[in-house]
């Protein structure tokens, strides 16, 4: 199958066709085309995500995107009728809360000939809702409009499946995902492909939260996980001994919760209690704060994988693209010889439609439908709560 991924969740616009084949058992996924725009540099000055500024750059940069994947593919023949008035009737009512949208939808459907696509998977959750409206209408429009099935994705199961794309990977069950970004930390329990239990997840902030408010502190540039990474790498290179001590919360905690905020408030009560924050005091501070993040991490994970008896261990979500936790789960998995550890290239551990199509063909053939409604879940879960 060739799948089209539509991806809005946040502050990344994004569109992709994967083609898509094998059995629910092992699943395979190619990348034929792909189009981003990301909005860091729109939301960077406001030192996060404007939920309807977000909304408005989806809507502005979809189409843009959609032409320039179907160009890519072959490029499209120009189409020689244009749409019937019901069509454009139709069209209007979808996007009826986007009208540039509209206006550009509208323009491609009477330009571009149907392309050669047998489903569309579009991200329904979690994520912020106004911008995850955008994408479904879109995708609602063009089901509508070329007559091609339409599939709700979770967008936490997309980066489940993001180590999959272009690789020869199997995942052997029972297996453990960690996720970590921006907005989530979950540790979840896969049974076999769209059967999940969540067993942990934070109390507060996430992890890439607490690497932003933190950068933040340290006066570094949004987004700040990158920022306090290449400050800790350069401490590390050096040898640096951190003169200061963050605390490890929830780290001996029976269950596999996590808490950050913690270690965000020590930060900051450390830091007022320093007069001058010289460039040396915010090195040894984002190295003690990302090996403490790295430490709670990898010790739940281990626990988790003692206790599941994961045979795969996947990382997935914006953080893993962090150079010193994917060396230290490296190093965790060389402890655990029976389980294999499964990391997305890092051009596909951020948000991207990608990995949304392939989450698409998981649920078609599991349920030849999608158990999510095609509705903008903010607060989607994967699954069950243990």
């Amino acid at each position: 199958m060739k799948i089209l991924g539509i991806e809005t969740s946040c502050d990344e616009t994004a569109v992709a066709v994967v083609e898509s084949t094998g059995d629910i058992r092992s699943p395979s996924f190619k990348l034929l085309a792909e189009a981003l725009y990301s909005q860091v540099e729109t939301h960077a000055k406001y030192g996060g995500v404007f939920p309807a500024m977000a909304k408005r750059e989806h809507a502005k940069n979809l189409v843009p995107l959609l032409r320039k994947v179907l160009d890519s593919l072959t490029p499209s023949p120009v189409k020689e009728k244009g749409l019937g008035d019901e069509a454009v009737g139709n069209l209007k009512q979808i996007l009826d809360r986007e009208p540039g949208l509209f206006e550009m939808t509208k323009d491609l459907l009477e330009t571009v000939e149907k392309p050669d696509i047998d489903l569309i998977a579009v991200t329904a959750g979690p994520g912020l809702e106004p911008a995850l409206w955008v994408g479904i209408n879109f995708a609602r429009a063009l089901s509508e409009a070329w007559n091609i099935p339409l599939i709700a994705s979770n967008h936490m199961e997309g980066h489940i499946v993001s180590p999959l794309i272009d690789s020869e990977h199997r995942v052997e069950f029972p297996a453990l995902a960690l996720l970590i970004s921006g907005g989530h930390t979950e540790l979840v329990h896969i049974k076999d492909w769209t059967e999940y239990e969540v067993i942990g997840r934070t109390r507060d902030d996430a992890v890439g939260e607490a690497f932003d408010k933190v950068a933040r502190l340290l006066s570094l540039p949004y987004p700040g996980g990158p920022e306090i990474s290449k400050l800790a790498e350069e401490g590390r290179q050096r040898n640096v001994v951190p003169r200061f001590a963050l605390p490890r919360p929830m780290i001996h905690t029976k269950d596999y919760d996590f808490s950050f905020s913690g270690i965000k408030t020590s930060v900051l009560y450390t830091l007022k209690k320093i007069d001058d924050i010289t460039p040396e005091i915010k090195t040894e501070m984002a190295l003690e704060f990302e090996n403490a993040v790295t430490e709670v991490l990898v010790t739940k994970t281990r626990k988790a994988l003692e206790e599941f008896g994961a045979k795969t261990l996947i990382l997935g979500g914006g953080v893993v693209a962090n150079t010193y936790i994917r060396q230290e789960f490296q190093k965790l998995i060389e402890q655990h010889s029976e389980t294999k550890l499964l990391i997305p290239d890092i051009k596909l551990s951020t948000d991207n439609a990608v990995m949304i199509a392939a989450a698409g063909y998981l649920n078609f053939l599991k349920n030849k439908n999608s158990d999510i409604e095609l509705r903008a879940q903010g607060n989607l879960s994967l699954g069950a709560r243990k």
